[in-house]
């Protein structure tokens, strides 16, 4: 991840922990409900700044490809 994909994903993680402080969540169902509107807001944010600088802020090149992302999840378990 680059700078700004962490603040995103940073401002969308603290945003849900507001939330679910605010409206006292309790169980899965209420938490789950805080994080889709904290992600929301990030989401919301991110397409505001992706319009404003031109380009988008989220990269294919900064994540694994599905058979290195399987190979990595293989050889970990192996050293278990």
């Amino acid at each position: 991840m680059d700078d700004l994909e962490l603040i995103f994903s940073m401002l969308g993680e603290r945003v849900t922990t507001e939330i679910t402080k605010s409206k006292d969540a309790i169980g899965f169902g209420q938490n789950k409900a805080a994080a889709k509107e904290g992600g929301g807001v990030a989401g919301n944010a991110r397409k505001d700044a992706e319009k404003r600088i031109g380009k988008p802020i989220i990269s294919d090149e900064n994540y694994l490809t599905g058979a290195e992302n399987k190979k990595k999840r293989i050889s970990n378990n192996q050293s278990h």
